[in-house]
């Protein structure tokens, strides 16, 4: 007796060995026993042979019509021998029920299976929806065929072309697109992102950096839609300070948070005033712009790109631009001249104060030496207040020297990239500056001096505020104040840039709320705040992470425009190594063993913008050494985690997408 019996879903013969009540032992074609449950069983038949049955089973259910079988189909569920009794009008042979059952296995969208050998035929509203939805799987494979035939044959086609990086960025992986990529990349055996690149459905690598950075933070793009209201007027019943205000910052900035005065102070003093642009005076907790700048948490900063907090309208409106009268909020230092300056007493005040100047850091730096703000010199523009400035500025660093037991690292170099023309084919500059120039010092250290001493008010007023600490060379964002090793500071709440990072807002209305002796923004325990902590940290560093990764395409394309074959570089630890020249480091695979500091010359092989990959070797070491690498306590970029998978896509956790269309210390 030969059995037809279904097995993980597909149909088999063999000859019946053997059976009990609840099963059987059948021998397969190939000799191979197996032993199936009797629920297994559909048909038993003599003849033809078991290979032989399912032969010609498919051969006759090739030629059954399945939409004819539908209307010979009972409504309800049926047996597939009582369909071929009533398809053929006769008691069917074994060939003829079997090929009534191979074809209702083979169409699964007009009859669903309901048990052993059993069918119901799908209702009418089911089959049309399920043979629509097929016709459209056809038509999608139909397309994606063609698109992988275009792609291998190095065209690029219009829907693919349309969809450009949003076909990686924004992945529907179900569409014809993104599976032709996939599919003629793997055949390729390149990535689908590399593929797109070569049949320019991707512009360049610089184009991918920014559209995934985008992407990723600022998903309906970087306008200020729908557009916020414009500020209001200033508050005309604001004092106006009796000072000539002026700021120091380069001539690229826009955004001018902090200026400085200097005037005769009591008992033979001077009185230093550090002055900070005072958006919190209309922006309030949780109004349109509040929203907007919280969403946004920070400007993003990189070679040739500004995206701002706030509005270019409420920027213009409160930046310390020169000859303007803007509300600010103000620190005076009383200082006493004698060496060494020290800090008698300080005030806070909100106010008006008159910006008499904009210093700019490229025009003045070669005039501003250590040497003429120590002796002013006539040409110098506010070399007098310059001058004490400078003293105080020195006086405050070795304070914080000796609470860090360390003195600064001088000599370190910063660097700020130039670009001329559009960003795809721009020539690059990269200039040097010495980080702790005379005027970037005293930029910092009355920044630092206003940051800690807010901090360590808000802290003894008890009122809520945002720190950052340091500590074993951690540095972290809470809402308790905390020692900054690292600044040699008790306290320290960023407060200096309201205009271009968040906190620096929340921690104004905070302050404002002390000056004026009225009800804080936010309470100790405010979740908002410790929210608004953990987005900055991930918006922070997100905004971070993408200035070095553009900055390192930058340098690469600087390398590649000059031509530079064989260029210095300074060992840092194992085989990272520093350019000379460039805020770039790079792994050298195979470097001997080097102590840091050692100088070697490397030759460049080649370069990837997409991984931001720096193939060299070694040309050969140098006899000299530096001894100004890197802070033990400062970060070291891997250069590897430049290669971003696209499974970073999403935004980091914390990172609120914008809902719209580096900064000073």
């Amino acid at each position: 007796m030969q059995v037809l019996f279904e097995d993980d879903g597909d149909l088999k013969v063999g000859t019946e060995l053997s059976s009990t009540q609840s099963s059987c032992q059948v021998e397969l074609a190939g000799g191979r026993r197996a032993k199936i449950k009797l629920g297994q069983v559909l048909l038993r038949f003599e003849r033809p042979g078991g290979a032989a049955l399912l032969q010609q089973a498919e051969q006759q259910a090739s030629s059954v019509d399945l939409d004819f079988l539908w209307e010979c189909a009972p409504q309800q569920e049926f047996g597939f021998q009582e369909l071929a009794r009533e398809y053929f009008g006769h008691e069917p042979a074994a060939v003829e029920a079997a090929a009534i059952l191979v074809r209702l296995y083979s169409a699964p969208v007009y009859f669903h299976r309901k048990g052993k050998g059993r069918f119901r035929p799908a209702a009418p509203e089911v089959l049309r929806a399920a043979l629509a939805a097929v016709a459209r799987r056809r038509e999608q494979d139909e397309q994606r065929a063609l698109f992988v035939s275009e792609l291998l044959a190095g065209r690029l086609p219009d829907p693919i072309r349309s969809q450009g990086a949003h076909l990686l960025l924004r992945p529907d992986k179900n569409s014809p697109q993104y599976k032709a990529v996939e599919q003629a990349a793997h055949e390729l055996k390149t990535t689908a992102l590399r593929l797109l690149l070569a049949r320019g459905a991707i512009a360049s690598p610089y184009a991918w950096h920014l559209e995934s950075f985008l992407a990723r933070c600022f998903p309906r793009g970087t306008g200020f839609v729908p557009a916020p209201p414009d500020p209001p007027p200033h508050d005309a019943s604001l004092t106006l300070a009796p000072v000539q205000a002026f700021s120091i910052d380069e001539s690229s900035t826009t955004e001018i948070d902090d200026a400085f005065s200097v005037s005769p102070g009591p008992d033979g003093w001077i009185r230093v005033g550090i002055h900070i642009a005072a958006p919190a005076t209309a922006i309030e907790r949780d109004d349109a712009l509040d929203a907007v700048a919280r969403a946004r948490m920070s400007t993003v900063y990189a070679p040739g790109l500004k995206i701002t907090m706030l509005p270019p309208a409420w920027i213009a409106a409160f930046s310390l631009d020169e000859g303007r009268i803007v509300p600010a909020l103000s620190l005076y230092l009383d200082v006493n001249p004698a060496e060494p300056m020290r800090i008698e007493s300080c005030v806070s005040r909100l106010e008006r104060i008159l910006i008499a100047a904009n210093l700019r850091h490229d025009e003045l730096a070669h005039a501003a030496t250590e040497s003429a703000l120590t002796s002013p010199a006539p040409g110098l523009p506010f070399g007098a207040e310059l001058s004490t400035l400078w003293r105080l500025a020195n006086a405050l660093l070795k304070q914080r020297e000796a609470v860090r037991g360390r003195p600064e690292i001088v000599g370190r170099v910063d660097y700020s990239f130039e670009l001329q023309g559009d960003a795809e084919q721009a020539s690059v500059t990269i200039v040097p500056r010495q980080r702790d120039a005379p005027l970037d010092r005293i930029v910092a250290e009355l920044m630092i001096y206003a940051n800690s001493y807010w901090g360590r008010w808000l802290a003894q007023l008890g009122l809520a505020g945002v720190y950052r600490s340091q500590s074993a060379g951690r540095v972290r964002m809470s809402t308790a104040p905390a020692p900054h090793e690292g600044l040699g500071v008790e306290h320290y709440a960023w407060s200096s840039s309201p205009l271009r990072r968040y906190v620096d807002l929340v921690n104004q209305r905070q302050l404002l709320a002390a000056v004026r002796g009225q009800a804080p923004a936010y309470l100790k325990n405010d979740a908002q705040l410790f929210a608004i902590v953990s987005g900055f940290d991930a918006a922070y560093g997100a905004y971070g992470d993408f200035q070095q990764l553009m900055e390192r395409y930058w340098c690469m394309r600087w390398l590649d425009q000059n031509a530079v074959r064989r260029i210095r570089a300074t060992v840092l630890k194992g085989d990272l190594l520093r350019l000379d020249g460039l805020p770039m480091v790079v792994r050298v695979p195979g470097l001997p063993l080097l102590p840091r500091g050692r100088c070697v010359e490397l030759e460049i092989l080649g370069q990837d913008l997409l991984d931001l990959a720096l193939d060299a070797r070694l040309h050969r070491v140098l006899d000299t050494t530096v001894d100004d690498a890197l802070e033990d306590n400062e970060a070291t970029p891997d250069p590897e985690r430049f290669a971003v998978p696209l499974e970073a896509i999403d935004p980091p956790a914390g990172v609120t997408p914008v809902p719209q269309d580096g900064a000073k210390l």
